[in-house]
């Protein structure tokens, strides 16, 4: 168990500690090495992943990956990127390198991430968004599937508008954050311009 979300020793008499944004980080990336090597499925990792987005306290933290091996998923340098923009648009699209955590923040702007061409070396990809007043468009690969209940939509819509996607496709995106007077849209990928004969 990492010593960094160990609950509070005292004999029951000390009051837990309170789970940070960082703390629920580390366990999802665990997770996601979890799902990546096969010690637990994707159904498994929605339930866990779920709860750890909703723990208050380390002790709940721990819990939640105390069957897993002990350490933390390792740092590289792509582990996380972070695009910012304010009343301006933001865009990644064709063949780029996807980091295992995207997070967006968007002030009164738009923003369009492609994942249809794009290079993903690992089966789970976080995307965190911190939008106000502005719009998203996410393309997901043919066979992919997302999860979006980790989102506080506030005044704002998110839509799916993909035909019948799978609820445990490969690979998979697990998108939390805010929304604020926003929107969010998921789409496949483009439709291919006809020949001509």
């Amino acid at each position: 168990m990492p010593e960094d979300i160990a609950p509070a020793d005292g004999g029951g008499t000390a009051p837990e500690l309170r789970a940070s944004d960082a703390d629920r980080d580390r366990v999802l990336a665990r997770l996601q090495d979890a799902l990546a090597s096969g010690m637990i499925d994707l159904e498994e990792f929605h339930d866990r992943s779920g709860q750890a987005l909703g723990a208050r306290t380390r002790r709940e933290l721990a819990a939640i990956t105390s069957d897993l091996p002990a350490g933390d998923a390792p740092a590289t340098q792509d582990s996380v990127v972070e695009l910012r923009g304010t009343s301006s648009s933001l865009k990644r699209t064709g063949r780029w390198i996807v980091p295992r955590k995207l997070i967006l923040h968007q002030h009164k702007g738009s923003a369009e991430l492609d994942f249809t061409q794009a290079q993903i070396s690992h089966p789970v990809t976080g995307i965190e968004l911190d939008i106000s007043g502005g719009s998203v468009e996410i393309r997901l690969p043919d066979g992919a599937s997302a999860s979006t209940d980790g989102i506080e939509a506030i005044r704002s819509s998110i839509e799916d508008h993909r035909k019948n996607p799978p609820p445990a496709g490969h690979p998979h995106f697990v998108i939390t954050g805010t929304i604020q007077r926003g929107s969010l849209e998921l789409r496949g990928p483009r439709p291919r311009p006809l020949r001509k004969r």
